[in-house]
Formats: structure tokens, C-alpha cells, sequence
């Protein structure tokens, strides 16, 4: 009998994928003035350079991202992150557009092949559905805050400033992939071919249990993801442009003072009742995007940061309660389907904006456009809560009425 990892180890190793993989995601982004100022170009190629990695991402999601429910999340999982290890190669040595574009394409398809699955191993090995989403909904803020922040202090601080922190990330990555070779997982039937040749066609599902409750989210989905996405695109040139931070180390805090408490809100949210969370995630958000738009017009790194904070515990409030309810109601044999159709909505939300918003800064400018993004954002967050408050008006039509209390109440009359 091979060697396995024990239940508890393997759901850590499972966890630090997920956070290893924003991690990754968010290292380029203090980086890009870099770049930028090397290789001189506009504010739209930028965009464009982050947005390759979410059109690859989306169209492996879409082909291969529910294979795990067939061939098993371990095999996913291992490929995915030695894949994501050759991108970092081609990152640390990228000498133009051209490579950044080759290194993000590749990290997008690695990530793209990995996220339904870690996401389904996490929820296999959870001890607790609590502690479940709790990771899934936390991995990403803390990955994206820890990526930003290691990125920015290595680039100001390291030698090589443009290539050591992707020799950190491929060791990590090699490392994860060894662990997961040993993680614990259901046996599973030898999937035949047809299956196979089914499962990769081009296509987004998601579970029949689990298709009106991902309805009911999907607006706050797309709210908390496409901020995110402005954050890891625009946000280096904001914050260095507009706020005159000039040290990279700074800047990636900065970005971090958005992702860092939407992971780490989720370790004390066991204290809000799950009923209560969803409107404590929107209006953190919507609050703290409008703070962050008087930051911007202010030219304040203070107010800035303040309502990046407030934002960040939205999203992870936000991020984490859709999670849950996803999650409660999709049946384990649709996990990786459906995770990954939650994926395809965020990273949509995530690129797709933040492309428009690279095209409007150069006619615009950043600040207009900067504003513009928030207040769109606040648009959906307002539309979320509409959604919300529908769905609890139909929760509460929907529960009977006790009997003995009509009989009461006819008493009382």
C-alpha cells in the first residue's frame, strides 16, 4: 500500500496550493511600473499583459477545469503546479512584452487546471464545512496580499529585483507538487475515453442543486472580483502616479492593505452568524470603494488605504459567504464543475474590466477612470443587495406557520 499523507496534512497542503496559486497570480503586478519604465509601454498593453493570464485561465477552466471530478484532483493538482513552475522560469527570464505575455499565458493555464480541483480537494479533506470555506474563501485574499507584498519588497530590496521572486515561487511550486503526490484521495473508477473526450469539450456548468443559489451570488461575485482585478492591474500605476508612492515595497503594502483583510477577516468571522454575513460583506465593500474614490480624488494615500481596507474585508466577507452557499448545496460528484463555473464568473469580472479600464486610461486618464471603476462597482454591490433582500423576503414567505401560534393568535383576538 503506497504512502499517504494523513487527512489534516494533506487538506494544509491543498490549502497552501490555493494560496500559493494568488500568490503567483499577484507577484507581476508590483513589478509592472517596472517593466513599464524598461520597456516603455502604455497603460492598455499593461492591462492586456494581465489579461492574457485570465483568458487562458477561462479557457482551460472551460475545457479541462471539471476533469478532477473524473481522473481525481491529485493528478490536476500535481500537473498544474509543475506548469506553473515553468512560468516562472519564463518570468525570471523575460526580457520584453513578448515573454511577459508567453510567462502569463502558461500561468494561466496552470492555474486554470488546478483551481476546480484544489478547490474540490479542499472541500474533500475539510474537517469541518467551516473550516472548508473558510479556506477556500480566505486562500485567495491572503495568497494576493502575501504575493503583492513579497514581490515589492524583493524588487526593492533583493538582488536580481526582477528575477528573485520567481526563483522563490518555482522552489515553492516544485515543493507543493512533491506533497501532493502523497496527498489523500478517494479511490476512483478508470474514467474510458468517451468520458474524457466529454468532460474537455468547451463548456460551463453547474450543478442542478446549486443553479439558483449561483444566480443569487453571482452579482456579488462579479462586484468583489472585479475589484480585485483593478487592484492587480492599475493599481502599482495609482498608487505611484497618483498617491507619489515611489518605493516598491510600499506599493506592494499598499495593494496588500486591499487583499490582506479579506483573507484574514475570515479568521474571525465565526462570530457572525452565517445569515447576517452577507450583508456585512456588501456593505463593507460598497463603503469601502467609496472611501477609496475619495482617496483617489484626494490624491490621499491615508484615506486611500483606509478604504482599501474596508473593501478588502468585504470581499473576503463577500467571497467567503457565496462560497458556503455554493458549497452547502452542490453534491461532491459536481464540486469541481461547479467551483469551476464559480471561477469563470470571477475571473471574468476580474480581466474584462480592468481591460476596459486600461483603454479608458489612456483617453481619459487614470484618475477619471479610477473613479469611474468604483462607481460601477458600487453599482453592483447596490444590485447584490437588491438580490439579497429579495431572496430573504422569499425565505421568510417560505417558512410555515406553527399551528398553536395561529391558534393562539385567534385567541388573542
Amino acid at each position: 500500500m503506497s504512502f499517504r499523507l494523513s487527512q489534516p496534512v494533506g487538506f494544509a497542503v491543498a490549502g497552501l496550493a490555493m494560496t500559493g496559486l494568488m500568490v503567483g497570480a499577484a507577484a507581476p503586478s508590483p513589478l509592472y511600473p517596472v517593466y513599464q519604465q524598461l520597456w516603455g509601454f502604455s497603460s492598455f498593453t499593461l492591462t492586456v499583459i494581465f489579461a492574457v493570464y485570465v483568458v487562458a485561465l477561462l479557457g482551460t477552466l472551460l475545457t479541462i477545469g471539471s476533469l478532477a471530478d473524473h481522473i481525481g484532483r491529485r493528478p490536476m493538482l500535481i500537473g498544474g503546479l509543475l506548469l506553473l513552475a515553468a512560468a516562472m522560469v519564463i518570468f525570471a527570464h523575460a526580457d520584453g512584452v513578448g515573454a511577459l505575455l508567453i510567462a502569463r499565458i502558461v500561468q494561466g493555464v496552470a492555474t486554470g487546471a488546478i483551481t476546480g480541483a484544489v478547490s474540490a480537494l479542499i472541500l474533500d479533506l475539510q474537517p469541518s464545512p467551516h473550516v472548508g470555506s473558510v479556506v477556500t474563501g480566505g486562500a485567495p485574499g491572503i495568497g494576493l496580499a502575501l504575493g503583492a507584498a513579497l514581490a515589492g519588497g524583493l524588487v526593492q530590496h533583493a538582488p536580481a529585483p526582477r528575477e528573485f521572486v520567481f526563483w522563490v515561487l518555482l522552489g515553492s511550486y516544485v515543493l507543493l507538487a512533491l506533497a501532493a503526490v502523497f496527498a489523500p484521495e478517494e479511490q476512483r473508477r478508470r474514467p474510458g475515453a468517451r468520458v474524457i473526450r466529454t468532460a474537455i469539450r468547451p463548456s460551463v456548468g453547474v450543478a442542478p442543486a446549486a443553479r439558483s443559489t449561483f444566480v443569487a451570488w453571482a452579482p456579488a461575485l462579479a462586484a468583489t472580483w472585479a475589484l480585485g482585478g483593478l487592484y492587480l492591474s492599475l493599481g502599482s500605476s495609482a498608487v505611484s502616479r497618483l498617491l507619489g508612492v515611489t518605493d516598491h515595497f510600499v506599493v506592494g503594502l499598499v495593494l496588500a492593505s486591499f487583499f490582506a483583510p479579506a483573507g484574514l477577516v475570515l479568521l474571525v468571522i465565526r462570530a457572525v452568524p452565517q445569515r447576517f454575513r452577507r450583508a456585512l460583506g456588501l456593505a463593507s465593500l460598497g463603503s469601502g470603494v467609496v472611501v477609496t474614490i475619495v482617496g483617489v480624488l484626494l490624491s490621499s494615500s491615508v484615506v486611500y488605504v483606509l478604504g482599501s481596507m474596508v473593501a478588502g474585508i468585504g470581499f473576503g466577507v463577500t467571497f467567503q459567504a457565496a462560497v458556503a452557499a455554493i458549497g452547502a448545496v452542490t453534491p461532491a460528484t459536481g464540486r469541481a464543475q461547479t467551483f469551476a463555473a464559480t471561477y469563470v464568473l470571477g475571473y471574468t469580472a476580474f480581466s474584462i474590466p480592468a481591460v476596459v479600464a486600461g483603454l479608458a486610461a489612456q483617453d481619459w486618464g487614470l484618475r477619471p477612470t479610477l473613479v469611474g471603476y468604483g462607481v460601477l462597482d458600487v453599482a453592483l454591490v447596490l444590485a447584490a443587495a437588491v438580490l439579497a433582500v429579495r431572496a430573504a423576503r422569499r425565505a421568510a414567505a417560505a417558512v410555515p406557520v406553527c399551528p398553536s401560534a395561529l391558534v393562539t393568535a385567534s385567541t388573542n383576538n
